[in-house]
């Protein structure tokens, strides 16, 4: 990176030969280099340094990654079911939150672990309330979309201190519920960009 940032444009032969290295030998590493974003190349000019650092490359990488690209599958529960049963489903399904929807498959609400816990420390009998009674309802819902940045929706999720948004489509019916971000996603993106 030194030579290319001291004589670029320079071609690959010309590096390899104040290195004492073959092209060949020096290929791999030049196709990394540009592949990573440090180098940049243009057919019969050379290699260039294009001034990003490795930290200016990982922000540009994070501004690049939208929901839709980290989504998992929602899981649902009727705004009827009780409170015992919600209970059962976040269990079963593995998830620290459910969303609510109405008859028509339209979002309603959102009910975290908190909720839940919240709720089962009462003397209630948890089978005969619903669900609809302790979530948190709209207009209070976070939510977000498919093409909204990744990192805009971590910061969503840090700044209400949740787990989890319902990934929304919105239409003249309501607001339908199409998938899920959760803080495991977030950090599954963020591994596989350490990885890169």
């Amino acid at each position: 990176m030194q030579i290319v940032k001291e004589n670029g444009p320079i071609t690959g032969e010309h590096i390899a030969d104040q290195l004492n290295l073959t092209r060949a030998t020096l290929r791999p590493d030049l196709a990394i280099l540009t592949m990573a974003g440090f180098l940049d190349a243009r057919p019969r000019v050379g290699y260039f340094y294009t001034g990003k650092s490795g930290t200016a490359l990982l922000t540009e990488n994070l501004q690049n990654i939208y929901v839709k690209d980290y989504q998992s599958i929602p899981v649902v529960v009727s705004e009827n079911v009780s409170v015992y049963d919600a209970i059962c489903t976040m269990f079963l399904e593995d998830v620290g939150t459910l969303f609510v929807v109405d008859q028509n498959s339209l979002l309603v609400g959102v009910l975290s672990r908190k909720d839940l816990l919240r709720a089962s420390i009462g003397k209630q009998e948890l089978t005969s309330v619903p669900v609809n009674i302790i979530m948190t309802r709209m207009p209070n819902i976070t939510m977000c979309e498919n093409d909204d940045r990744l990192i805009d929706v971590a910061q969503k999720l840090i700044d209400k201190q949740i787990d989890a948004l319902p990934i929304v489509r919105k239409s003249e019916k309501g607001i339908e519920v199409i998938g899920r971000i959760t803080k495991t996603n977030i950090a599954k993106a963020f591994v596989e960009l350490g990885k890169e």
